[in-house]
């Protein structure tokens, strides 16, 4: 496991240099995004950033060109988006396009937005083999095989790509991992929480609360432990130094969306809300310097660890409560995902 997320690393470095020096020759001054899936409101919201009149400094150079529409199938909140959100983005001088190969021609980096994780593996592929930096909105799949599967494509065809909730780059969040409160001894996260039946129970909207979890205790949990009930669930890591951190997922009585983001960090300085959510622009600004410079700001293993911490969360309610191995299940799905790549993608 450690070897192959050292390797992604590595793969990463190696191809950011490149594709800054591609970025920078010629008389190519602006740069040309293109959007996989207008069935989150985040593609909306994303454009009329970037394609502003008056787009803040960071934005400026960039434009939002061309989008394929096509996201979840079958998710009927998802779906019924897509022709309201393909209008909303045309306004601002979108083009549509009717595939992501007609999408690949017109554009230097990629926003795969698709609401629905289930299909990412299969709409990155051709993204990754064009050689686009990719930001992949989360979840970056829906099931910790395909996760492994993305980031193990990315390495093979040394392309850049990375995921992330907005949660992480949140103001409060940033501060205290910049040492606002001391080095971080524990942290307890809360979120909305409602269950998606096509996903893990936490990689549906769960990750917005698990993210911001890891932004402040890094990587290096070990075990998962979960209590579920309708209106909630509980998950406690153990991280390897003894550190112990919380999410908490919120769902109400009637078991669909509560609202709400934030937490607490506990640090060898004192105790500090986390605050909450800060927008979306502090995500977008990370993106845009990404396909600037083709520099991940997130460590892969950090990220794969996220997946693994909700998947194992899983595990653990399918075994009543039963505390659950984060190694155990990366290494079960990596040894799917790499045949996976194989099989169906002649990649190893």
């Amino acid at each position: 496991m450690r070897t192959f997320l050292m390797s992604c690393c590595v793969a990463f470095l190696i191809s950011t240099t490149s594709f800054a020096d591609d970025l920078n020759k010629g008389d190519k001054q602006v740069l040309r995004i293109g959007i996989i899936g207008l069935d989150t409101s985040h593609a909306v919201h994303f454009t009329k950033t970037i394609n502003s009149d008056t787009p803040l400094p960071q934005f400026s150079g960039c434009r939002i060109v061309a989008a394929y529409p096509h996201g979840s199938a079958d998710i009927e909140s998802s779906v019924s988006r897509i022709p309201g959100y393909t209008e909303e983005v045309q306004k601002y001088g979108v083009e549509i396009v009717d595939s992501i190969p007609a999408l690949l021609e017109k554009v230097d980096a990629v926003l795969l937005e698709t609401n629905d994780g289930r299909p990412h593996l299969e709409q990155v592929i051709p993204v990754l083999k064009a050689g686009k930096p990719v930001f992949v909105d989360k979840p970056v799949a829906a099931s910790l095989v395909d996760a492994i599967a993305i980031y193990k494509a990315a390495e093979i065809l040394k392309v850049p790509l990375f995921t992330s909730s907005s949660l992480r780059f949140t103001t409060g969040a940033q501060e205290i991992k910049a040492g606002a409160i001391g080095e971080i001894l524990g942290c307890d996260t809360f979120s909305p929480c409602p269950i998606e039946a096509t996903h893990p129970d936490l990689f549906w909207y769960g990750i917005h609360g698990v993210e911001p979890l890891f932004t402040l205790m890094g990587p290096g949990c070990e075990t998962v432990t979960r209590v579920h009930t309708e209106s909630c669930d509980v998950v406690v890591g153990t991280w390897a130094d003894g550190r112990i951190g919380t999410f908490r997922g919120r769902r109400g009585r009637d078991g669909k969306y509560m609202g709400g983001y934030g937490g607490t960090a506990f640090g060898t300085k004192g105790t500090r809300p986390i605050g909450s959510f800060s927008g979306y622009e502090p995500l977008l600004t990370e993106i845009i310097k990404f396909f600037k410079s083709g520099d991940t700001p997130i460590d892969p293993q950090e990220t794969l660890e996220i997946y693994a911490f909700m998947q194992a969360a899983d595990a653990s309610r399918q075994q009543d409560g039963k505390t659950v191995s984060l190694k155990q299940v990366m290494d079960d799905a990596s040894s799917k995902a790499k045949e996976i790549l194989k099989e169906k993608y002649d990649l190893e």
